[in-house]
């Protein structure tokens, strides 16, 4: 059976059948550059990280873009403020947004298209439209004729009044129609810009990906995904500009989009003081921690960010891990990743099915602890392994992630416990005991076993 996915364009779940099985192309929007990503970011992120290592488990190849928006009002502002040009703000963030998202197991995608670098690609988009009499030059601006393309509206299914009002645009004079929207704009010192046929200027957002879409992936393309906030407007005009300007043929066959991240039940908001900074939340959380929350949810439902969503999602990795190095030291020969369980790929080939997924992983670590065979413990072993390294989770040392922490202390902490184990052979127990409760103080949880003493860090 092959992979089932829900489109958004057709409001359906759908067995997938690419274009070419020998090329698979996804194209998912990126960040624009101006602050540190937050959890909401986050979880595109890592579902269309999940959706492409799942692609390649099917076919050769998977060309994956994921572009950065590198110029944007919101980072003319930011760099207005600090006094510095657009790319020094979107070159920090950039390489902050690339550090965290790899540090929660996000592999870096195949391509990852620069806006300012593909100008020249969207300037050439922009007079197809016009020379096809779906664009039009006003007052400095070029904009899209939404009237000229009868299916605008067909990807979030609203009618024209209510596209006009959920867009905000801007009903300038110049617009033949309110729900026009920009393609071109002109720049006025100190925005930055560009020369084009129509003045010194600057893209529309819009347009900056299916210039890069159509660069590196083709005029037409497997899937295209995102967040759910981008349906309307974003994809919606992304749908109409690629078609109008490649001759009505189709953008993206298959459309897929994420569930918002609320927190303890609340949008989250700059007003409220409830945005939750990924760059933050890695001080205080493993990143793994942060995928597995994320992966808790289907990725089309709603997912609500708690403490107690945390606390979950660690005391559940701790319990695998603990299983996987207490199996280690029960195996005949060391532990690797086999294949993933066939229940657990199913989970994910309908539809990323990660909540079934999870649940198979927790369900195969538990009948691991409980193996005695050699032959058991490898075979449930090596599955475990390999359906974490498809998911990405189970990455880390097992020892190493139940220590927790930088590493730094490690080497005292040890003393601590080898002078505890020599007080108890010697029967001093009063000392044990006191060196017991100096490592609870320090965060430490002791494990006794035969094969010694074993301990963690506190989460």
């Amino acid at each position: 059976m092959g992979i089932r996915i829900y489109n958004t364009l057709t409001r359906k779940k759908e067995t997938f059948e690419p274009l070419d099985p020998q090329r698979i192309t996804l194209y998912a929007c990126g960040p624009t550059v101006y602050d540190y990503a937050h959890i909401g970011n986050a979880r595109p992120a890592v579902v269309f990280d999940l959706l492409r290592r799942n692609l390649e488990r099917h076919y050769p190849r998977v060309d994956y873009a994921r572009n950065i928006t590198d110029v944007d009002d919101k980072i003319n502002a930011s760099a207005a403020s600090e006094g510095v040009s657009i790319d020094v703000i979107s070159t920090r963030f950039e390489q902050a947004y690339l550090e965290d998202m790899g540090a929660i197991g996000v592999q870096p995608p195949t391509i990852d298209p620069h806006a300012t670098a593909h100008i020249p690609q969207m300037i050439a988009m922009i007079e197809q439209l016009i020379d096809s009499g779906h664009a039009y030059a006003a007052e400095g601006h070029v904009l899209f004729a939404i009237d000229t393309f009868s299916e605008y509206g067909s990807l979030s299914r609203r009618d024209l009044d209510d596209m006009v009002a959920g867009a905000r645009v801007e009903v300038a004079p110049y617009k033949r129609h309110a729900g026009d929207f920009v393609l071109w704009k002109p720049s006025v010192d100190p925005q930055p810009g560009w020369d084009s046929p129509w003045g010194w200027g600057r893209p529309g957002w819009h347009l900056e990906c299916s210039a890069m879409a159509a660069e590196h992936l083709g005029e037409t393309i497997d899937i295209h995904g995102g967040g759910q906030d981008l349906v309307f407007p974003h994809h919606e005009n992304e749908l109409a500009q690629s078609v109008c300007a490649h001759g009505g043929k189709p953008f993206a066959r298959y459309w897929m989009h994420n569930g918002f991240v609320t927190a303890d039940r609340e949008k989250m908001s700059k007003s409220l003081g409830n945005t939750l900074i990924v760059h933050d939340l890695l001080k205080l959380h493993p990143g793994e921690t942060l995928r597995y929350v994320l992966l808790s949810a289907h990725y089309r439902k709603p997912l609500d960010w708690s403490s107690e969503a945390i606390e979950q999602a660690q005391r559940t990795l701790d319990r695998m891990y603990a299983v996987l190095r207490d199996a280690a030291s029960r195996a005949s020969e060391s532990l690797v990743a086999t294949r993933p369980g066939d229940a657990f790929t199913a989970a994910l080939d309908d539809d990323l099915g990660t909540p079934e997924a999870l649940a198979e992983m927790n369900g195969l670590a538990r009948r691991l602890g409980n193996a005695t065979a050699p032959e058991d413990i490898l075979s449930l072993g090596g599955e475990l392994l390999a359906d974490g390294e498809l998911i990405g989770l189970l990455c880390e040392d097992p020892e190493a992630w139940l220590k927790g922490g930088d590493g730094d202390d490690d080497e005292a902490i040890d003393a601590l416990v080898r002078e505890r184990d020599a007080a108890r052979a010697a029967r001093d127990f009063a000392r044990a005991d006191a060196l017991r409760d100096e490592l609870d103080a320090l965060g430490i949880s002791l494990e006794d076993s035969p094969d010694g003493t074993r301990w963690r860090r506190g989460r």
